[in-house]
């Protein structure tokens, strides 16, 4: 599962009657998620890294170093989802700076803005990502 939790500092984009879809002020709204939600990620990355040669010791009795191993291995899990979830985001900035963020990947329609206030690394409407969902369970 991606965990999606964004800076709650930047407020929700409020959308103006007739204003252009992915306009100058909304791809600066989103490239500031992004990056602040990049930021807060690697973060957390460096925090793990210190805490783990902090706290890495060589206990003799083989529960605690079990109990250690098993922190260690949850949090490098973590860890690893959170690299992948950065490559997404990446990925997202790379498609603002070409102008192909905010449409989907496969039918080319406006993901929307709420949509992409909820999950911003989101490459498909709502529609094709329902279309993907339902593929993907008929072959499981």
């Amino acid at each position: 599962m991606e965990n999606t939790q964004v800076d709650t500092k930047i407020a929700p984009y409020q959308e103006k009657a007739g204003e252009e879809y992915m306009n100058d002020a909304q791809i600066e709204h989103f490239r500031q998620i992004l990056e602040n939600w990049r930021a807060q990620l690697r973060a957390e990355v460096d925090r793990t890294v210190h805490h783990m040669q902090d706290e890495a010791a060589n206990f003799p009795d083989p529960n605690d170093r079990a109990t250690q191993e098993e922190e260690f291995t949850l949090e490098l899990r973590t860890r690893d989802r959170e690299r992948k979830l950065i490559k997404k985001i990446d990925e997202s900035l790379v498609d603002l700076d070409k102008g192909d963020y905010g449409f989907c990947e496969s039918c080319g329609t406006e993901i929307g803005i709420r949509r992409l206030e909820a999950r911003p690394t989101a490459t498909l409407c709502i529609d094709c990502k329902t279309l993907d969902e339902i593929r993907e369970k008929n072959r499981i």
